[in-house]
């Protein structure tokens, strides 16, 4: 049996740089790994079968769930004859902006490889990855990282400095593709610096990285959900140095100093309290 974590990400900065023929937006982003993860177990099976079990019901188990896809796409360009049983622990928010399902589907690339060892390099896997989901590449590589074109072009860049970074989502799922079709529909008024936030990254500045996060698409959801401004503005009431929408939303996390650990969970007290973010989890960049 082979146990890995998948974990989630953050965007510190997201822009739209416009839009494929085929659909797929051209993106500009900063991608943060982040200490919250799922965990997967995968061991085979005496047949052929592609078995999910998920401590979470609404997680499908079919053909439907990104690890099963993973699964059969490499027993089909490898002509493997196993199956496998796929135990996965869920702990990642649901249809929450931090690629819960992309890093679950990275995890089985790595997984699989050892497993049926099939001798896949990391850059071999986001070839294949980036066919079932944009964010998959990133979340094989993870770290720190500058994602372009849809997603597959790759830079690692400066480690985040050391911080403590509060994540709360609220009681809502967002849709991914309904949030870029609704920013489709109207111009972005504004754009994320986000050659500054790599300076700000190499220099260490972790009021800098903060003083510039950004993301296009949070004006999209923000303005269909008001919870998600609410959240921002408690953290920052709290003494956070800077807070943000990850992905199409409906996450907000929340940036502090390794000193000021008492505000963020002073502002986990108060949002439990207030019960606008009934997920809540105090984390650190990785």
């Amino acid at each position: 049996m082979i146990t890995l974590k998948a974990y989630a990400k953050i965007n510190l900065g997201l822009d739209v740089l416009g839009r494929e023929d085929n659909g797929y937006h051209i993106v500009k982003m900063i991608m943060q790994s982040i200490d919250l993860y799922d965990e997967l177990s995968f061991s085979k099976r005496d047949d052929e079968e592609i078995v999910i079990n998920s401590s979470n019901a609404r997680i499908p188990t079919d053909h439907h769930n990104l690890i099963w896809k993973v699964a059969d796409q490499l027993r089909t360009k490898f002509g493997i004859k196993e199956g496998v049983t796929i135990s996965l622990t869920k702990n990642i928010p649901m249809a929450a902006g931090m690629a819960g399902g992309s890093t679950d589907a990275a995890a089985t690339y790595k997984a699989l490889n050892e497993l049926w060892n099939l001798g896949m390099s990391k850059d071999d896997m986001c070839e294949l990855g980036v066919k079932l989901g944009a964010d998959i590449p990133y979340c094989i590589k993870g770290g720190t990282a500058l994602s372009e074109g849809i997603g597959e072009k790759l830079t690692p860049i400066a480690d985040m400095p050391g911080c403590h970074i509060l994540i709360a989502k609220p009681k809502l799922d967002v849709s991914t593709a309904w949030a870029y079709q609704t920013l489709d529909a109207s111009p972005i008024k504004e754009h994320p610096d986000i050659d500054g936030m790599i300076t700000a990254l190499e220099n260490k500045d972790l009021k800098g990285i903060c003083d510039r996060l950004g993301n296009v698409l949070e004006p999209v959801t923000a303005g269909k959900y008001d919870v998600i401004e609410d959240i921002r503005q408690i953290m920052l009431s709290n003494g956070a140095l800077g807070a943000r929408m990850s992905g199409s939303g409906p996450t907000v996390f929340g940036i502090y100093e390794n000193k000021n650990l008492a505000g963020c969970e002073h502002a986990v007290n108060e949002l439990r309290s207030r019960g606008i973010a009934p997920d809540l989890f105090i984390t650190k960049p990785i």
